[in-house]
């Protein structure tokens, strides 16, 4: 693990709320004035969206082959080199992945389902952030985990990460419900080969468990708010917690096993605050200058 250039990532299926992790990372990198390189983990896609539709109607078979889960359709070799070029010399390139919702980018003319052109990381940076899909990934040609000093996972319920997902994908990127569910079932498999797993590498992870019924996650439902869910959030190391000062900074919450907490939705931004700003501290105060 790096200790002069930190890397952090948060890692977690597409819907399952990696973005509002993101989030409290960024909020609280403002206000400890940590300088960030953020990189998104959709910018290593192989393909732009315009390419794999022409491949599907080429070669149908290839579809759930595809899926961006998958190792094959992902630049995952640039991803690792990046985090090893970050960690020794604070370095690297990056580009960005256009989203439906990236209005700000759609207004400069970039186009939906594409790419911008590769670029430099910003200088003097403290730390790399990246989100995305494959920051635990280890494979037999891969071993991106490894270079992660704060690996994140972020793992709702299983029907819950589905009706978030059909949520944002229907609302936000203007798909039908029907086309989002093919998605989810023409993934699964890459899903429980290369998602999955990194939950078991993780450092920390966060699962959000509803309180309400969400038994069919593909009948059109509003997702569960805040207060209708608890999150469990489980550390790899419960002996670098102090789960006493935890359970009294926040309200209603409790541990059902030696390195597991439970804490109500609602209390989940200040969670992730209690938890992760010691950790960056941490990581900033191990930094080794040349």
């Amino acid at each position: 693990m790096s200790r002069e250039y930190p890397i952090i990532a948060v890692t977690g299926s597409s819907g399952a709320g990696t973005t509002t992790v993101r989030r409290s990372f960024e909020r609280m990198f403002l206000r400890e004035d940590v300088h960030a390189a953020v990189v998104d983990g959709d910018a290593f896609h192989r393909y732009t969206r315009d390419d794999l539709h022409r491949i599907f109607r080429e070669e149908p078979e290839r579809k759930n082959e595809l899926s961006h889960f998958a190792v094959e359709a992902n630049q995952l070799d640039r991803l690792e080199n990046l985090f090893i070029e970050y960690g020794e010399q604070g370095t690297g390139t990056f580009r960005h992945y256009i989203h439906a919702e990236d209005k700000q980018m759609i207004e400069a003319g970039c186009r939906v389902g594409t790419f911008t052109e590769w670029q430099a990381l910003p200088c003097g940076t403290d730390l790399l952030f990246y989100e995305g899909l494959h920051g635990g990934l280890v494979t037999e040609e891969h071993d991106i985990a490894r270079h992660v000093d704060l690996l994140v996972g972020v793992a709702p319920t299983m029907n819950l990460e589905w009706i978030q997902k059909i949520d944002r994908d229907t609302k936000l990127r203007g798909y039908s419900q029907e086309a989002v569910i093919d998605t989810i079932l023409g993934r699964m498999d890459d899903y429980v080969r290369y998602i999955q797993p990194q939950f078991s590498r993780t450092h920390i992870n966060f699962q959000r468990v509803p309180t309400v019924d969400t038994s069919n996650p593909f009948e059109v439902q509003d997702i569960p708010t805040d207060a209708e869910s608890f999150v469990v959030i489980r550390f790899r190391d419960p002996s670098t917690v102090d789960f006493p000062w935890l359970l009294a900074m926040i309200k209603d919450s409790f541990m059902t096993r030696p390195h597991t907490l439970v804490v109500p939705g609602s209390r989940l931004s200040l969670a992730m605050e209690l938890i992760l700003a010691p950790l960056v501290r941490h990581l900033l105060a191990q930094r080794r200058f040349r």
